[in-house]
């Protein structure tokens, strides 16, 4: 999908269908078609346009003949076919060139919704350095985001653990612990190409965009010791509650070896009275009522016992 815009005169985002000087080009899933376009009319060269549609591309930034390539990860939220949400990241590439600023994603991405929907303050599609810098910010604020949705469900899942004795949310704190480490790589790569962008002249920088850009690796960092910290938090959690179900087992196991234990006394006593040899009280009127008795009473004491004892 290729979608072209344009900020007019009053600062409005309008959508266009031409290659205008100062347009924004947003390229979704593009076909090989579309690719071809953009790069015939603007002079870009195919690889820099076929990079980041690879979904193992790395985090990096270069330059050729004035025109100037940032491949960054951003988060990406998924369903698997159970409908569990999954977290992933991936390449979003973003092309400063004379005339044009092009993103490229294989891909919908919802930043990409923020700005054609003009919700972003000060956004002109003309101020190519400055739109970069705005999408990083909003990629990190994205990173914290979902962070923040990883955590909730982390402290749902821990809840549920308490009283569990099955693998299932284990399976889940596995998905959002391997969330954790793509987000932790990914905002680790993207860290350092904002770095090269603060230290090099891969762009010119005014001092607006210093401020923008030296705020978004705040963003970016504060992601990172987030989901640091988390990692090793829910490293440690799963560990812990592997232990607890493994006792929650142990327990029900000692409950229902106690339970056995009480009924087959009864068991036993019918048992013994059930022989055909000469037994105590088998002439006496109420022989029946004293065997319910002595297994009554042995199985109460047996109870006693073991409610002492903390089985059950």
């Amino acid at each position: 999908m290729l979608k072209i815009y344009l900020t007019n005169e009053n600062g409005f985002l309008q959508e266009t269908t031409e290659f205008i000087k100062g347009c924004w080009i947003n390229l979704v899933s593009p076909t090989e078609h579309e690719i071809n376009e953009v790069a015939e009319k603007l002079q870009i060269p195919l690889d820099f346009l076929k990079d980041p549609l690879d979904e193992e591309e790395r985090s990096r930034i270069e330059k050729d003949d004035g025109i100037v390539l940032i491949i960054v990860n951003t988060p990406l939220l998924s369903k698997d076919e159970n409908g569990i949400p999954i977290y992933d990241t991936i390449p979003l590439g973003m092309i400063i060139a004379e005339d044009s600023f092009i993103t490229i994603c294989s891909k919908d991405n919802p930043i990409f919704h923020v700005f054609a929907q003009n919700k972003v303050k000060q956004f002109f599609t003309y101020k190519k350095t400055r739109f970069s810098f705005q999408i990083l910010y909003l990629i990190s604020t994205s990173f914290l985001k979902y962070l923040k949705q990883i955590i909730k469900k982390t402290d749902k899942i821990e809840n549920e653990l308490h009283q569990s004795m099955k693998n299932k949310e284990l399976f889940s704190l596995l998905n959002m612990q391997k969330s954790l480490v793509y987000f932790t790589t990914s905002l680790k790569s993207n860290n350092i190409v904002m770095q090269k962008m603060l230290k090099s002249n891969y762009l010119r920088l005014f001092e607006d965009d210093q401020e923008l850009l030296e705020d978004v690796i705040i963003e970016n960092q504060q992601a990172i010791e987030m989901a640091e910290t988390h990692t090793t938090i829910l490293s440690g959690m799963m560990d812990a509650f592997a232990s607890v179900i493994s006792n929650n087992v142990n327990f029900v196991m000692k409950f229902l070896t106690s339970i056995t234990i009480i009924m087959a006394l009864p068991t036993m006593v019918a048992s013994f009275y059930g022989m055909n040899v000469s037994i105590p009280f088998q002439n006496y009127p109420h022989s029946f009522l004293i065997a319910i008795i002595i297994s009554i009473i042995l199985s109460s004491v047996t109870a006693l016992i073991f409610w002492k004892k903390r089985f059950f």
